[in-house]
């Protein structure tokens, strides 16, 4: 321990660990809206900034791995009895705990924002965390014995550079599964809130990273060329092992979802206001405005009597059966883990009139759907650029045309124009243009 505690104050150790918990923490405040949505988010945030931390991890390990170099007594450490493992145990410890440990610390660091507003606690969150750190361990000690084995003063930076690269090209390459292997970054690409890591995917980068951690190992305290060549094995058998329990199917690989935090978590009173369970802590705050948005969707025949969250994963899942009696809400998360945007709540729920999701196949008039739309609203139409959060963009002719439509409704009787306006919704429901509906 004594041994221990002086590589914690004469290694690189101590300040390796501290410029990862600094980079990371620096990293997760200046994106705090990319993980504000829950703990689910903020574990795969930390996942895709190993693509930062996975370097420094490397490049520290291959600093320290130089020392006996350096400082020119490695000939005299041979002769001593004490086996090569035993004297860099310390070492191995010290590095590899140090830097597993601030990974865990910038994760519990981003936590204390999430402490009174994410409410959902996934145990996936604690796999991914643990894994994520696992792999610093074993960029360190990769980086220790590359260190030991070519102790030059630009291997440490050639090693950082080279990290990045690593992290960032095996996380795109194909085939999916040969990524999920290789790259402690592989599916932190956050499309949903209720977004995880397969199981078999964490497992399997788990083996890999010991595998790497091993030949680190064996890089730093074997000496003689047949014993390098053996380093080589728990790499290699590491990838072996991964790849054949990685899975295979485009489910577990391509945004997989979590089903309990994609539940929904509704009001107990009419009109029912759902959200999935991830968003549950901004419930109160959405209902009276999802119901606004109901009361004006009434003034159609027919129209729906309950809203949920929208919660189709598009990237593997086909858009659901229609429900005319409910209308899905997108729900955007501030960064402080409330309500963004609650302005955009009832006009989205109205734009669509109340039909649910968009079918690409169909032939959609923006201009007319957006007249009908204001009219229920009782305001003039205006950009989607002002009423849309995620819209930069917008040919300005849709919103003087949407104008001079909601004008000619304005001018009708009630009946009439709430008439044309269910004509519309209608041909929307049945994939047919509405082009001419208001105006004819």
């Amino acid at each position: 321990m004594s041994i221990l505690r002086i590589e914690l104050r004469r290694s690189a150790a101590a300040g390796a660990a501290l410029l990862a918990f600094a980079v990371g923490v620096a990293a997760l405040y200046l994106a705090r809206g990319r993980w504000a949505d829950g703990w689910l988010p903020l574990a795969l945030t930390m996942k895709e900034y190993l693509l930062l931390l996975w370097p420094i991890a490397l490049a520290a390990g291959a600093w320290q791995g130089r020392r006996e170099h350096r400082t020119k007594v490695g000939e005299l450490f041979d002769t001593t009895p004490r086996s090569p493992l035993r004297r860099m145990l310390p070492v191995l410890v010290a590095m590899g705990a140090t830097l597993g440990l601030a990974y865990v610390l910038v994760v519990v660091a981003g936590g204390v924002q999430l402490a009174s507003t994410g409410g959902y606690f996934p145990p996936d969150v604690v796999a991914i965390v643990l894994v994520g750190a696992l792999s610093l361990v074993a960029a360190t000690w990769l980086g220790l014995g590359i260190g030991r084995l070519l102790p030059a003063l630009l291997t440490a930076p050639v090693l950082a550079v080279a990290g990045v690269l690593l992290v960032f090209f095996t996380a795109v390459m194909q085939p999916d599964w040969l990524a999920a292997v290789l790259s402690p970054a592989y599916g932190s690409g956050s499309f949903y809130p209720f977004q995880t890591i397969d199981a078999g995917v964490t497992a399997a980068l788990a083996i890999w990273m010991v595998g790497l951690a091993l030949t680190g190992v064996l890089l730093l305290v074997v000496r003689g060329r047949r014993a390098l060549l053996a380093a080589a094995l728990p790499v290699l058998l590491g990838f072996g092992a991964a790849a054949a329990i990685v899975p295979r199917d485009e489910a577990a690989l391509v945004a997989p979802i979590d089903p309990v935090a994609r539940e929904l978590v509704c009001t107990g009173d009419a009109p029912k206001v759902c959200v999935t369970r991830v968003h549950a802590n901004v419930l109160d705050t959405l209902a009276p405005l999802a119901r606004e948005g109901l009361a004006v969707l009434a003034k159609l025949p027919n129209a729906p009597t309950q809203a949920h969250e929208e919660r189709r994963a598009y990237l593997t899942e086909g858009p659901p059966a229609r429900d005319l009696d409910v209308v899905t809400m997108n729900i955007r998360i501030d960064e402080r883990g409330g309500l963004a945007h609650p302005d955009a709540v009832v006009p989205e729920m109205v734009f669509g009139l109340g039909t649910g999701y968009s079918d690409m196949r169909c032939d959609r008039n923006g201009a007319v759907e957006r007249a009908a739309a204001y009219y229920l609203l009782g305001r003039e139409p205006v950009s989607a650029v002002e009423a849309i959060p995620e819209m930069i963009q917008e040919d300005p002719e849709i919103t003087v045309e949407a104008v001079a439509l909601w004008q000619g409704l304005q001018e009708l009787p009630e009946a009439e124009a709430l008439s044309r306006v269910t004509a519309v919704r209608d041909a929307i429901l049945a994939c047919r243009d509405s082009t001419g509906l208001l105006s004819r």
